[in-house]
C-alpha cells in the first residue's frame, strides 16, 4: 500500500488531506512542521510527500531542498494558499514534481498523486532493472589478467579517450565496453552498439551515418544513424575489423571533424561521441592485407586494451561459474544448484576455446542436466557431450 508523508502546520488541511488519501487506501503520515517531516522521511520511504510552503520556520522550499538530500526518490508536491506562478517555477526547479493550491480541488490533488505514484514506482523499477543490468555485465575475477584490464578501465574511464579493445571472440570485449561507459562522465547519456560483423556492407553507413528519404530505393523516409543516437553518450563498434573500406574513410572523418553526413545527404551534423571499438582480429596484419585503414586504427587505438582469453584466467573460473549458476537460477526462478570442488576442477582443465560464453552454455547444460549438486561425473558427462 503506497505510503504518503503529509507535511503542513495546519491541522484541519492535514486532517482533511488524510481523510481523502486513506479512503482512496493509501497509508498516510503526517508532520506539523518542516523538522519533524524531514525526520520521518529519514527513518522510512514515503512513495509521496505532499509539503506545504508557508511554514513557521522552515518553510516548505527548504524542507524540498534537504529532502532531495536525504530521500531523492520521493516525489514532492507542494501545497499553499499563497502560490504565484514564480513560486511553482522555484520549487518546480529545486526539484517539487507539481504545485497544486490551497484548498486543492479534490480531483486534481487525486490525479497528482497517483502520477506521482507512477513516476515514484517507475523511479525504483529503472534503479531495480539497473541493478540487474549492471549484474549481467559485472566483469567477475580477480585473476592478475583481468585485474590488469579493470586497472586500464579504470584510468581511461574518467577520460575521452577512444579505445580499441581486442580479445577473442566470448573473452568479453562487450563487458569492457559497457564498463567504460558506465564510470565516464558520459554514463548518464546513451550506449550504442554496432555489430559490424553483422551489417552487410552495402547497408553498413546507412546503419552508422543515417539516411534522408529516397537516397536509395528502400528508403523511404529520412532514418537517424547510430552516430547522432549516440551523441552526448558512446559509440561501441564491435567487430570494427569486418566494416567496409568505405565505411572506415567516413567514420575517420566523423572522428577527425566530430561531424557526419547522412547518405543522401548534403548538410554536416555535428556529433558529440566517444567511440570504443572492438575485433578478434589483428588489424596490424589487416592493415599490411589493405583491408584496414591504417590511419584509422590510429585514430580509434588512443587506448589498447586486451582482453585474455579464458584459458590465460583459469583461476576465474570458479567465481565465473558461481555467477552463472546465480544468473541461471534467477532466470529460471529456482534456487541455485551447489557444484562439487572436483567438478570445478575439471573445468579448469578443459580447453575453453568459446572462452566466457562456452563457460556459460555448459553452465547452463550442467544446471539442466544434473541433479541438486553438479558432481565431477555430471562435468564429466555433459561439459563436452559426443554429439
Amino acid at each position: 500500500m503506497p505510503k504518503i508523508l503529509i507535511i503542513d502546520d495546519e491541522r484541519a488541511i492535514r486532517s482533511t488531506l488524510k481523510e481523502i488519501l486513506e479512503f482512496e487506501n493509501y497509508t498516510v503520515d503526517e508532520a506539523e512542521d518542516g523538522e519533524k517531516g524531514l525526520q520521518l522521511l529519514g527513518k522510512a520511504k514515503y512513495d509521496v510527500v505532499l509539503c506545504d510552503i508557508k511554514m513557521p520556520g522552515m518553510d516548505g522550499i527548504e524542507v524540498l531542498e534537504k529532502a532531495m538530500e536525504v530521500a531523492p526518490d520521493s516525489p514532492f508536491i507542494m501545497i499553499s494558499a499563497h502560490g504565484t506562478i514564480d513560486t511553482a517555477v522555484e520549487a518546480t526547479k529545486k526539484g517539487a514534481y507539481d504545485f497544486l493550491q490551497k484548498p486543492p480541488d479534490l480531483n486534481r490533488l487525486l490525479v497528482t498523486v497517483r502520477n506521482a505514484l507512477d513516476k515514484s514506482t517507475l523511479v525504483t523499477e529503472t534503479k531495480i532493472l539497473k541493478k540487474k543490468i549492471s549484474k549481467t555485465y559485472e566483469m567477475v575475477g580477480t585473476s592478475a589478467a583481468l585485474s590488469r584490464v579493470k586497472q586500464a578501465i579504470e584510468k581511461v574511464a574518467p577520460t575521452d579517450a577512444r579505445v580499441l579493445v581486442t580479445g577473442p571472440n566470448g573473452s568479453g570485449k562487450e563487458l569492457v565496453a559497457r564498463a567504460i561507459h558506465e564510470h565516464s562522465n558520459r554514463s548518464g547519456g546513451p550506449l550504442v552498439e554496432v555489430n559490424c560483423a553483422a551489417i552487410p556492407s552495402e547497408l553498413i553507413e546507412s546503419e552508422l551515418f543515417g539516411h534522408e528519404k529516397g537516397s536509395f530505393t528502400s528508403a523511404v523516409k529520412q532514418r537517424i544513424g547510430k552516430f547522432e543516437q549516440a551523441d552526448g553518450g558512446t559509440l561501441f563498434l564491435d567487430e570494427v575489423g569486418d566494416m567496409s573500406l568505405s565505411a572506415q574513410a567516413k567514420v575517420l572523418r566523423a572522428l577527425q571533424e566530430h561531424k557526419i553526413t547522412r547518405v543522401g545527404g548534403d548538410k554536416d551534423i555535428k556529433v558529440d561521441v566517444r567511440v570504443v571499438a572492438a575485433t578478434n582480429k589483428n588489424l596490424l596484419d589487416e592493415i599490411e592485407q589493405k583491408n584496414f585503414r591504417e590511419d584509422l586504427y590510429h585514430r580509434l587505438g588512443v587506448i589498447l586494451i586486451h582482453v585474455p582469453a579464458l584459458n590465460d584466467r583459469r583461476e576465474d573460473i570458479p567465481d565465473l561459474v558461481q555467477k552463472f549458476l546465480n544468473d541461471i537460477a534467477n532466470d529460471y526462478g529456482n534456487k541455485p544448484k551447489t557444484i562439487t570442488t572436483d567438478a570445478l576442477a575439471f573445468l579448469q582443465q578443459l580447453d575453453w576455446r568459446g572462452n566466457v560464453r562456452e563457460l556459460r552454455n555448459v553452465v547452463e547444460r550442467l544446471v539442466i542436466m544434473s541433479g541438486p549438486e553438479i558432481t565431477a561425473e555430471d562435468a564429466k558427462a555433459y561439459a563436452r557431450p559426443v554429439v
